[in-house]
């Protein structure tokens, strides 16, 4: 059985999803020093990155999930739960401290992890080859 092309897609999108949040983050403090002749303020509010976390949180654990119930390999997760996890700890740390520099990285380092578990979820799930010790 091939995988379902919807699966491919949600983690094709996942991962420049959770890519371009962290070109995003990495880009905050130079964006910041622009921010006021840009008109970029929206974009860069807390309520607008908590809502883009919570979006890669749902869509990063659904895809990976269904993913690791396919191949039974947790690499995919092992790169995903813990870029989660910083991701969460930058959004809720950071407003606290008004810390822009370790934000920006807990954010860039983040995303980039979730970016790299949806690519090699997509890759396990791609090379998948269904045969005795499948667990499906």
């Amino acid at each position: 059985m091939t995988p379902d092309p919807r699966h491919r897609w949600l983690d094709r999108f996942g991962a420049v999803g959770s890519l371009v949040c962290a070109a995003h983050c990495a880009l905050l403090p130079v964006l910041i020093a622009l921010l006021p002749s840009l008109g970029l303020a929206a974009w860069l509010s807390d309520g607008f990155e908590a809502g883009f976390v919570a979006f890669a949180s749902l869509l990063g654990l659904s895809s990976l999930v269904w993913g690791y119930r396919r191949h039974r390999a947790m690499r995919a997760l092992g790169l995903l739960l813990p870029g989660l996890a910083i991701l969460w700890v930058g959004v809720l740390y950071a407003p606290l401290h008004h810390s822009v520099l370790p934000h920006a990285v807990a954010m860039t380092l983040g995303g980039t992890l979730v970016g790299l578990g949806h690519l090699i979820n997509l890759r396990l799930n791609h090379g998948h080859v269904h045969d005795a010790s499948c667990a499906h």
